[in-house]
């Protein structure tokens, strides 16, 4: 091991040279397992393929290999992306392409293996093939990059997820990791390495799209003892999981980002602020961390270049608002979690009062490559304004859910019909959520736009931290408008009136439109809609005086959702309808004389004994009681109970 250590060290991070020394190339071959003796098998292992089974399944494969005396490897890798293959399996046989098989759970892997060790490819779970030179082609199997998830992406990002063990720093040395950070602390200043980023175009990837160069250039340029950097690392928006993914599938690039974002503007001290419950990730960056450092690349005058860093993790209290970057680095000073009013911006006065640049995950995932290739490489992909990548996590009603990377320009009607594969079950589409809880809604008048900061930004869109959220025709854009603003009353710190107040009361507000009125009278009839009125008023309000990000950006969905699904707000004010059947205040539940058969099986389940009747007879639902559930309507066998 210490050979080894020495070896890519010695012979790979500090060779002055860019290009390597042919023995040393073939090493790292062997290394990249790009030069097998042994038969390879690898496994997902991120959260998604745990909760899919994943251990189980590794633990089915170690069994049977150790029965059979199978001499092969089995390698334990990051997600590669599509959610719905969990667990994702690989296996490379000697001289072959690599195969993948997608949901291979414990009870599949034992007939899998013993066709795949006996030339019998048992092709229900097969995905497809990928292979490099030198290796031998399966007939008839398509290629991995040719099915439609992964053709219309653009992977740099996400290029190494899946393909090394993310707690093997060899691995990731051998596939060129951390070469850009030793070059940059031996032979750039650090205001060469920001303008190298400035110049690549680089802008924030958690939504605002501020340029990354100029940022870290205001924190060089203020005078002071200390600097910090940030990875802000929380991602708390509901259905946003890319930070994660990336955390557990590749830490050590992330960890060279931290490093050379560090080095450029002359912090020796770097936090991770990590999500509470992530532990997963936790574990894994760490673990990468402990290895940067045994490798000489964290610590005191690393590699005789006078620099010094040390980067820590900590764990976030658990506070939506602490996303908000003043509230996150009031967080980290032991204080409660709260905004503050900017400027000062913390690139003058941050951690502890002193120049603190924060940036997300996905941008310093971006860093090493383009310290690697140079601003111009960067800048010939995406547009001329927003050059690069974007990585979205894709959820909600489509075919293929999972973490995907498109090229900035990418039309959003593109992730949606070839990478996602359109709308699951043949229903209609209705829209994308894009941004988080505070995001807007795309629908099919604006589907064509593309990924692109300035392009969102005029069309009132922000991107956020990468969730897409995919609703059909079966969503209630009133119920989910409702859950939204749950989510953001709950992550209101509570300092200043119009969130506080304000999420509060439109929660109350749509509380009372998808449900009925306690009674109808005419006085309730009014108050509930004077409350209903006052709606867009409160959401002008909070948009305009609140006094962060969270506040300022609640009241989105709403907004967006009012101007592209009125009729469905109306339905509900004035017609108490719901025309998806999802909010239960509205629903009205009755038994069909004809149909029932007097089995009592509705009534025995109803939770508040609303319905009535005599065993064999027809049973009857009092309204009144009756709260909506649907547990009569779900049971009843002989489609004797509708809904209205």
């Amino acid at each position: 091991m210490e050979d080894l250590k020495k070896f890519l060290v010695d012979k790979v991070l500090i060779f002055e040279s860019d290009t390597l020394l042919p023995e040393t190339e073939k090493r790292l071959q062997q290394i990249r397992r790009e030069k097998i003796s042994n038969s390879v098998i690898y496994l997902s292992s991120g959260t998604s393929s745990i909760i899919a089974g994943s251990e189980k399944t590794f633990m089915a494969i170690r069994a049977y290999l150790d029965d059979n005396g199978h001499d092969t490897d089995l390698v334990r890798v990051g997600c590669s992306g599509p959610a719905n293959f969990e667990p994702f399996l690989c296996i490379q046989l000697i001289g072959k392409n690599k195969l993948y098989f997608r949901n291979i759970t414990e009870e599949k892997v034992e007939p899998l293996l013993n066709g795949i060790f006996h030339n019998d490819i048992n092709e229900d779970d097969l995905v497809g093939q990928k292979g490099t030179r030198g290796f031998e082609m399966w007939p008839g199997i398509p290629f991995l990059e040719e099915l439609p998830f992964f053709s219309k992406q653009k992977r740099i990002v996400l290029e190494n997820c899946g393909c090394y063990d993310p707690e093997n720093i060899n691995e990731y040395i051998a596939l060129g990791g951390y070469r850009a950070y030793v070059k940059a602390i031996r032979h750039y200043t650090f205001e060469e390495v920001c303008t190298i980023v400035e110049k690549s175009g680089l802008r924030g990837r958690s939504g605002g799209g501020y340029l990354t160069g100029l940022k870290w250039k205001q924190a060089l340029n203020t005078g002071s003892s200390a600097r910090y950097l940030i990875c802000n690392a929380k991602e708390s928006d509901p259905g946003a999981f890319t930070d994660r993914t990336i955390l557990e599938s590749d830490p050590h690039r992330l960890v060279e980002g931290i490093a050379i974002a560090s080095y450029a503007i002359g912090a020796s001290s770097a936090l991770i602020f990590l999500r509470s419950g992530s532990e997963h990730a936790r574990i894994r960056i760490q673990k990468a961390i402990d290895n940067a450092r045994e490798y000489g690349l964290l610590g005191h005058n690393i590699f005789l270049s006078g620099y010094n860093l040390d980067i820590e993790i900590r764990k976030e209290s658990g506070a939506f608002v602490c996303g908000e970057e003043t509230a996150l680095i009031s967080s980290l000073e032991g204080k409660r979690g709260m905004p503050k009013l900017k400027p000062p911006y913390p690139t003058t006065a941050g951690l502890f009062g002193k120049p603190t640049v924060i940036n997300n995950v996905e941008t310093l995932m971006n860093v090493p490559l383009i310290m690697q290739n140079g601003p111009d490489w960067f800048r010939s992909l995406g547009t001329e304004n927003s050059p690069g990548t974007k990585v979205f996590a894709i959820t909600g009603k489509s075919r293929m859910k999972g973490v995907v990377e498109v090229e900035m320009g990418t039309e959003i009607k593109t992730i949606l019909e070839d990478i996602a594969e359109g709308i699951k079950e043949g229903k209609k589409f209705k829209a994308i959520q894009l941004g988080g809880a505070s995001g807007s809604f795309i629908t099919g008048d604006n589907i064509n736009i593309t990924v692109d900061f300035d392009v969102m930004k005029e069309k009132n869109i922000g991107m956020g931290a990468g969730g897409f959220v995919i609703v059909d025709e079966n969503t209630c854009m009133v119920d989910l408008v409702r859950y939204y603003m749950e989510f953001m009353r709950n992550g209101s710190c509570g300092k200043c009136i119009p969130c506080r107040e304000g999420t509060g009361r439109m929660l109350e507000i749509l509380d009372g439109v998808i449900r009925k009125p306690a009674n109808d009278d005419s006085g309730t009839t009014l108050e509930r809609f004077k409350g209903v009125m006052q709606l867009e008023n409160i959401a002008l309000v909070m948009k305009d005086t609140s006094l962060c990000g969270l506040g300022q950006t609640a009241p989105n969905p709403f907004i967006s959702a009012l101007k592209n699904f009125r009729e469905e707000f109306e339905e509900h004010i004035f017609d108490r309808k719901c025309r998806a059947n999802i909010c239960r205040g509205l629903r009205t539940f009755s038994i069909d004389v004809d149909k029932c058969t007097g089995c009592t099986a509705c009534a025995s389940k109803c939770p508040v004994n609303a319905i009535y009747g005599t065993r064999l007879q027809p049973f009857f639902i009092v309204e009144e009681k009756c709260t909506g559930c649907g547990i009569c309507f779900d049971i009843c066998k002989f489609s004797a109970i509708t809904v209205k």
